[in-house]
């Protein structure tokens, strides 16, 4: 069960979805510029965005869920700026996104939104 109540953030850059725990760790404190057992969730996507993981600290160790869409591709937050590497989203974005959802807003809540990290 993904938990409730976090910061949720999207690495922008694709990764090899075979990565696991210690490797995606990685990138979340390397690329993302974040601490992974900061309770929040990472979500990483392959290149065709078909699949994707999340990576987070639940208290007691780092939990890994995958997913991987029977059609289609997940749909991404409109509107990312050059040069981001993770954006944030909101839990009823996440909730959107893992269902098969485009994640749209307007350009002006999108911008409010994006981060560069």
């Amino acid at each position: 069960m993904m938990p409730r109540g976090v910061e949720v953030f999207i690495g922008v850059e694709p990764i090899d979805l075979r990565w696991s725990f210690d490797r995606l760790a990685g990138v979340v404190a390397g690329r993302l510029g974040r601490e992974v057992r900061s309770r929040a969730v990472f979500l990483f996507f392959g290149k065709s965005k078909a699949a994707m993981k999340a990576l987070y600290f639940d208290g007691t160790g780092l939990c890994l869920f995958y997913k991987r869409l029977d059609r289609g591709a997940f749909r991404l937050p409109d509107g990312l700026n050059d040069g981001a590497v993770s954006v944030q989203v909101t839990e009823y974005e996440l909730d959107e996104l893992m269902s098969g959802m485009a994640l749209t807003a307007s350009s002006e809540t999108a911008k409010q939104r994006v981060r560069v990290h």
